[in-house]
């Protein structure tokens, strides 16, 4: 269940926005990384980001852009993970490195911006967050925008891949110690919203109760509606005056409308739905890192998926049909 938010009524109107609609500097980090997931493809999404104008949509919007490239994982050789982590150790170099990108993008003042790649990237992008979080006093909260939870570690995965294992990595679930420090800031599991779900392993579920993380599937958003869900994540970010990482899987949607995804699954969020997350997410100025992650070109219908998580992203940059 999500805590009610604190009482804002002696807060001016606005006066807990981070960003606003002022123009943001905004680092972007390809993160060709596809190691962590279950079908090969998902290291040329960065490039179909990029074709498909993602940086010049956002500098259209005014925001001053800059694309660092794509990133290369650490070398690590010594890693031992029981149970099964498929690829643990190229996993474990992504993660060293996203972690210090996002740590740096944030203390140079910047909105980090990590283009995928698999799921797992966003175990070093949402560390670094946490950990510049932790520095400025701050609580990080996660939305976590998926048809999945993530949830699972090496002791509990089907499958082994990794890139069901993020949001249990930041979280602090035992079984993955030594890829980060592991004195490292970790994100509160009632600090993460994981919204769109529709696809959560039997182990997965019990874990994710006992831990307290805010599960809005979609039959909670088919009754409850997004906007009223939106607002209830948003206003206790800024009751808390919490930083906002965004992790935006493309399996978020559903697959008849971005088919270029390696884990697809029927009933997803629809165009309007997903529209109306990336408006209030752009009204309320919050963000301040955000992951897009699991395009796979290979599988997509000519630019259809990467073109329209561009379009989704121009929204939640400040891309308005209406000025409000």
């Amino acid at each position: 269940m999500l805590h009610q938010p604190k009482d804002l009524s002696n807060v001016q109107s606005g006066a807990l926005r981070i960003f606003d609609r002022l123009p943001r500097n905004i680092a972007l980090f390809g993160a060709p990384v596809q190691e962590g997931a279950g079908k090969l493809g998902c290291k040329m999404g960065p490039d179909a980001l990029r074709v498909a104008d993602l940086p010049k949509e956002l500098a259209s919007l005014g925001h001053a852009v800059r694309d660092h490239g794509d990133l290369t994982p650490e070398l690590v050789t010594d890693l031992t993970i029981p149970g099964a982590a498929l690829h643990a150790e190229i996993i474990t170099g992504w993660t060293r490195t996203l972690d210090k990108a996002a740590y740096g993008a944030l203390a140079a003042g910047q909105l980090p911006v990590f283009l995928g790649g698999d799921h797992s990237l966003s175990m070093g992008s949402v560390s670094g967050a946490a950990r510049f979080a932790a520095e400025a006093g701050r609580p990080l909260h996660v939305l976590w925008l998926d048809a999945h939870s993530d949830f699972n570690t090496p002791l509990t995965s089907p499958s082994g891949n990794m890139h069901g294992m993020p949001v249990a990595f930041f979280c602090g679930r035992p079984g993955m110690e030594g890829i980060l420090p592991n004195d490292r800031p970790l994100v509160r599991p009632q600090d993460v919203s994981i919204y769109g779900a529709r696809s959560i392993d039997h182990d997965e579920r019990k874990a994710l109760r006992e831990a307290g993380v805010n599960v809005f599937d979609m039959r909670v958003i088919d009754e409850r509606g997004t906007g009223s869900i939106m607002r209830d994540i948003l206003d206790r970010v800024e009751a808390e005056n919490a930083m906002l990482h965004v992790s935006f899987d493309v399996d978020f949607l559903d697959p008849d409308l971005a088919p270029g995804v390696g884990t697809a699954v029927r009933g997803g969020v629809t165009y309007r739905e997903a529209h109306l997350v990336m408006e209030m997410l752009a009204d309320r100025g919050v963000t301040t890192s955000l992951d897009l992650v699991e395009l796979n070109p290979f599988l997509d219908d000519r630019g259809k998926s990467a073109l329209l998580v561009v379009e989704l992203i121009a929204s939640l940059f400040g891309r308005q049909v209406f000025e409000r």
